[in-house]
């Protein structure tokens, strides 16, 4: 059995695609809740836009 730890698995969603209303692309990835309290923010690729686009964590 796996031991509890800091780790979470997050989701991240595209910020730029719903204001131009296409459909966010999403991400999921693992943080550190202890190292990284705040929300996490990334730019990956949104297929839907052709481009490199700022992806933030979502609750």
């Amino acid at each position: 059995m796996a031991k509890a730890g800091n780790r979470v698995i997050v989701t991240l969603e595209c910020t730029e695609a719903r204001a131009l209303g296409k459909f966010p692309s999403r991400y999921s990835t693992t943080k550190n809740k202890k190292t990284s309290p705040k929300r996490l923010e990334l730019k990956k690729y949104n297929p839907a836009l052709g481009r490199h686009t700022v992806h933030r964590e979502t609750k």
